[in-house]
């Protein structure tokens, strides 16, 4: 039997995770999740989003690692972005600050490749993820919201019982 290449998953929220990991899995990789998410605020809202990414990570048998939570590390990078509107140019720092989170996990786990959840939600751009994305080595730009991936998630997140948010996560997202 072959080893299977591993691949490491920037988790948005659990939700988003359920139909990402299920491809990833179907498509033979050995997905190690990584919740990364200093963009989310308050932080109790953080937390609960951090318990239902470790339930899931035990339900489906994963391992989860977990970035240190620093919104106001999150919020230096955005600045000047603040004011910017919903899917503009403060979601594409906020991208930035994540993958390249995410890449330098990647690398220091000497994963060949990573890739995000964030592709899955219909209020993303997938190609303005993955133009930030193509500045990292090993990003692999995935549209998780093909073939019905955005419906998946949520019929998924129904069945395990997973909290569904209803704004991004930052305060900004919530005007």
């Amino acid at each position: 039997m072959s080893k299977k290449e591993k691949i490491l998953l920037h988790v948005c929220c659990a939700p988003c995770s359920t139909s990402v990991v299920e491809r990833l899995i179907g498509q033979g990789y050995e997905v190690i999740l990584f919740f990364s998410n200093s963009n989310i605020s308050p932080e109790d809202e953080y937390l609960k989003r951090l318990a239902d990414a470790r339930k899931l990570a035990e339900i489906l048998h994963l391992e989860l690692l977990e970035d240190t939570y620093d919104h106001q590390a999150w919020l230096d990078h955005i600045r000047g972005f603040e004011e910017t509107p919903e899917r503009g140019a403060r979601c594409l720092k906020c991208f930035e600050y994540t993958l390249d989170k995410t890449s330098s996990r990647a690398d220091l786990l000497k994963c060949p490749s990573f890739t995000t959840t964030l592709t899955v939600s219909r209020h993303k751009s997938s190609q303005d993820i993955f133009e930030v994305g193509r500045r990292y080595p090993g990003f692999m730009p995935i549209d998780f919201k093909k073939r019905d991936g955005y419906a998946r998630s949520i019929t998924l997140s129904k069945q395990l019982d997973l909290y569904r948010q209803g704004f991004c996560g930052c305060e900004f997202s919530k005007r």
